[in-house]
């Protein structure tokens, strides 16, 4: 996709982007579906709301991943603790990417 501006002294300054393939950097900028950086992830022991209880999407998650595994949960884990399970079970059930 190309962009014409044109700057306040009457020159054209003309960019050129592409989005095929995604293999551009983009500086600056946030992107969603790339990999997940690791530095900005936190234990669950270090959440604010980590012994709150777990959220409705943890549940479903961790009720299929539980089912895959066959096992059982407690159904009353904090969001840590799901967290926790979610990791676990993923690696367990293979859905962990890998």
């Amino acid at each position: 996709m190309t962009s014409n501006t044109f700057s306040n002294d009457g020159t054209d300054d003309t960019a050129t982007t592409s989005t095929e393939g995604g293999d551009q950097a983009r500086e600056g900028g946030e992107v969603l579906g790339g990999p997940r950086p690791t530095t900005t992830e936190k234990d669950p022991s270090e959440w604010v709301t980590g012994e709150e209880p777990m959220t409705g999407a943890q549940r479903s998650y961790l009720d299929t991943l539980a089912r895959e595994a066959g096992e059982e949960l407690p159904a009353d884990l904090t969001k840590a603790q799901a967290s926790e399970q979610i990791d676990r079970l993923q690696e367990e059930t293979g859905r962990d990417g890998s």
